[in-house]
């Protein structure tokens, strides 16, 4: 009896090993993917292309662009900080370490590990799955391509293309611009059925402090999923590439209200807009 428990748990985990295995590969190769869709041959940034703009959209681009910068939409990125599977009143914060590759309006994926005390939380969030794993050999939340999970994603990757991917916002057919206030710029993004704007925050020389939009999410606690305020703060920018970018991200859900609870609390350690391979 012994030995047929043995052989069923051995199995178990044998299938789950190979289970992690396809989610790790899956993971490499959408990254591979997006990467991919970088210009081979990118355009150079002119203040001729964000002439006929908003001013506060105008200077959104005159701060986080530098005039004749390759024009590259794809971002890689490596973060730590803090992430939380809980609330406002328990956030129970695990320490976060993250890789991202970010093509806006394409997609992303975030591949992350966490650990708070003997707890360690893995896996992957993206614009086709939500996936993670407890202590590596455990699945605990598998969220496969879905119209709320594609909907939701493409509100996220918006709203970062704002602050790591700013060559994704140029105007075109499908990127419009308009002013709110004078400080207040928002950009509408359609893109494979659909739409997504976000509204920036700015300063007086154009750097954004805040990013907010009404995103689809069923971050709630009815667990249901509606459009509800989403946002957060943007800080210590560096320049890379050309490009000044944020090092430096709170985020969460139903910003802008009392109950708002930055649950993403991101340092960028390292971007880079890497040539297409």
């Amino acid at each position: 009896m012994r030995i047929l428990l043995f052989c069923a748990l051995a199995l178990v985990l044998v299938v789950l090993a190979g289970w992690r295995y396809s989610d790790h590969r899956a993971d490499r190769m959408e990254m591979a993917h997006l990467l991919a869709l970088q210009p081979k041959v990118p355009m150079l940034f002119d203040y001729a292309m964000i002439a006929n703009l908003p001013e506060p959209a105008q200077r959104y681009f005159r701060f986080t662009i530098a005039q004749g910068t390759p024009l590259l939409p794809v971002a890689k990125l490596s973060m730590t900080g803090l992430f939380s599977l809980g609330d406002k009143d328990q956030p129970n914060y695990m320490k976060m370490q993250a890789h991202q590759v970010l093509a806006p309006p394409h997609g992303f994926v975030w591949k992350m590990r966490a650990q708070s005390g003997h707890l360690r939380v893995s896996g992957s969030d993206s614009s086709g799955w939500l996936r993670f794993w407890i202590g590596g050999i455990m699945p605990v939340a598998r969220v496969g391509t879905s119209k709320n999970l594609t909907r939701s994603a493409y509100g996220r990757s918006v709203a970062e293309a704002v602050f790591w991917a700013p060559a994704a916002l140029l105007p075109g057919p499908d990127v419009v611009w308009d002013k709110v206030d004078v400080d207040t710029a928002k950009v509408s993004v359609r893109h494979a059925g659909n739409e997504q704007s976000v509204q920036i925050t700015l300063a007086s020389d154009g750097q954004p402090l805040s990013v907010s939009f009404v995103r689809w999410s069923n971050a709630n606690p009815e667990k249901k999923y509606r459009e509800q305020p989403f946002g957060g703060y943007l800080s210590k920018f560096k320049k890379v590439q050309g490009y000044q970018i944020p090092t430096h991200v709170e985020a969460g859900n139903f910003f802008g209200t009392d109950a708002y609870f930055p649950f993403f609390i991101a340092d960028v350690t390292e971007i880079s807009f890497p040539k297409s391979p």
